[in-house]
């Protein structure tokens, strides 16, 4: 089973667990609402955790694997990207994940893609309130 493959598992059973052991300790996440990456595996979970609680019919639609050009240093790795669906306050969600691997196969890079505008915004009301509401962000 590949890491993108444990990872879909690990969203599908919200097991956060099992999320954290995929992810390298200074893992990056970049967000559609924020221009700065959520850095580090703590700020990264707590992310996770209100994702988790905040996207309501989350599925996984597709796959596809390859490799890009990573954000931090702009060198190849190995890299997969998962569709999918979800709804957030009433709207309709569609969304890609781009995960991107170091050498242990863990998740060292995540980028998170959606559509449409208006459901970009809800994602990132919601998203901000549970941060505040989880002490991770400053109200």
């Amino acid at each position: 089973m590949t890491t993108a493959d444990r990872f879909r598992a690990a969203v599908e059973h919200r097991d956060l667990a099992a999320l954290s052991d995929l992810l390298t300790d200074d893992i990056r996440l970049y967000s559609p609402v924020t221009f700065t990456p959520f850095e580090g595996k703590p700020m990264v979970m707590g992310l996770f955790g209100v994702l988790l609680r905040t996207f309501e019919d989350f599925r996984y639609i597709g796959n596809l694997d390859g490799t890009a050009q990573t954000s931090a240093d702009g060198t190849e790795a190995p890299s997969a990207i998962l569709l999918f669906r979800a709804t957030v306050r009433g709207r309709q969600i569609h969304g890609i994940d781009l995960l991107q691997f170091n050498e242990a196969g863990l998740i060292k890079e995540f980028t998170v893609m959606v559509r449409p505008r208006s459901a970009v915004h809800a994602l990132g009301e919601a998203v901000h309130a549970g941060l505040v509401a989880d002490g991770l962000i400053p109200a």
